[in-house]
């Protein structure tokens, strides 16, 4: 049995306007784990929406984040989620079912808090009238300071290509951005977006991530 209150009470049609939330979970810090908070950057960089639109780079705030689902009649999520699948694979999980699939094999800690979210709104009957949550099955997560790994990075183009048709379905009015996006304006910090965070990466040779040689003799 379900779990979700009625939809009379996940934000009816009338009982307050209609909020539109599009959130990216996970840390930039540890290479495909930031896919989410990626998708967020690249919309917000390309796309303008209508004032009802919110994106939020929620990072790993775990429960910091209920507020925003609690007002949302309309939840979008992009999130990096092992689904035991081939490196790069999207898959689209809808409604009662993205509490559960956010639970069912965690790779970090914001996983769990973020479910928590979900299951705190659906007892607080703040609920989306429609959650879509775009997965992506990460290739890497064990490089802290990695970058996106290419077949996840080229799976970001479609994973946006999803996710802007619902918007557009739900309302939202996408648009090209016709004027670059202001510094101020950034859900995000400028410094961390993509071309910031890779062009001042130091290469492997330098910058050893996987441990200190010292401490790992099978490195040696």
């Amino acid at each position: 049995m379900s779990t979700r209150p009625s939809e009379s009470s996940c934000h009816p049609p009338g009982d307050s306007p209609e909020t539109i939330i599009v959130l990216g979970i996970g840390n930039l810090l540890w290479a495909d784990e930031g896919f989410g908070v990626r998708c967020i950057e690249a919309l917000q960089q390309r796309y303008e929406f209508a004032p009802h639109v919110q994106l939020i780079d929620g990072g790993t705030q775990g429960l910091y984040l209920v507020q925003h689902v609690q007002e949302a009649t309309r939840l979008l999520i992009f999130d990096a989620i092992d689904y035991g699948l081939v490196p790069g694979t999207l898959k689209q999980v809808e409604n009662d079912e993205v509490p559960r699939f956010m639970g069912a094999k965690k790779m970090s800690l914001h996983q769990t808090g973020f479910q928590e979210v979900l299951m705190l709104a659906l007892l607080t009957e703040k609920y989306p009238q429609q959650v879509l949550l775009v997965g992506c099955q990460p290739e890497e997560i064990d490089d802290f300071g990695g970058s996106l790994r290419p077949v996840v990075r080229a799976a970001m183009e479609d994973a946006l290509a999803l996710g802007v048709d619902k918007l557009r379905s739900w309302g939202a009015m996408p648009v090209p951005r016709t004027q670059p996006l202001a510094e101020h304006e950034a859900v995000g910090f400028m410094q961390l977006a993509l071309p910031s965070y890779e062009g001042g990466r130091p290469t492997d040779e330098v910058a050893c991530r996987v441990g200190d040689e010292r401490f790992f003799p099978s490195l040696n």
